[in-house]
């Protein structure tokens, strides 16, 4: 009985190994670090609640820091411009590249109205937006452009431009809604 039982968990010992073998070993990694789905990344990071990582993200990478100091940086889409966007009343700080991990805006949970234009007139985005638990309100916009942005909450706005070239800020702190 011993042999037998010993014998079936031998079996389950090897079918289980076998089932984690993906059959990928021969597929190419991944070119620059790119994960498969850099957005999802992104929002994953920018929505969660991470205590021992940390995230920022420049006109071009994604730079992440785990607990031991290691830092991985994953390229970003070269037709894509990753933008995160605290509108305020009172409250705001000082910002250049967003930190998905840390920033904290003052609007939390609040429906915001907004609408953003390229410069042709062409609406990009309108709709009504809530901003998750850190207050800011994330896009992924068309690179080395300049759009016209209008955000609306509460009977206030704020109109201001906003463009996407290498050397602009992914964080931006400095839209006060009167």
């Amino acid at each position: 009985m011993k042999l037998k039982s010993l014998t079936v968990i031998m079996l389950l010992t090897v079918l289980l190994a076998a089932c984690g073998n993906s059959g990928n070993e021969d597929a190419a990694p991944a070119d620059n670090n790119e994960p498969e789905d850099i957005k999802t990344l992104v929002n994953d990071y920018s929505t969660g609640d991470y205590t021992d990582v940390q995230a920022s993200i420049t006109s071009e990478k994604l730079v992440v820091t785990d607990s031991d100091e290691n830092e991985t940086a994953y390229d970003l889409p070269d037709d894509e411009f990753f933008v995160s966007v605290a509108p305020f009343i009172n409250q705001t700080h000082p910002c250049f590249d967003h930190s998905l991990t840390g920033c904290q805006g003052e609007l939390v949970n609040k429906d915001i109205d907004v609408v953003i234009e390229d410069m042709d007139g062409n609406v990009i985005v309108d709709k009504t937006m809530t901003t998750p638990e850190n207050g800011f309100l994330d896009f992924w916009l068309p690179r080395d452009e300049t759009f016209r942005v209008q955000f609306s909450h509460d009977g206030k706005t704020v109109e201001s431009e906003l463009s996407t070239n290498e050397e602009d800020g992914t964080c931006v702190t400095d839209l006060q809604m009167t």
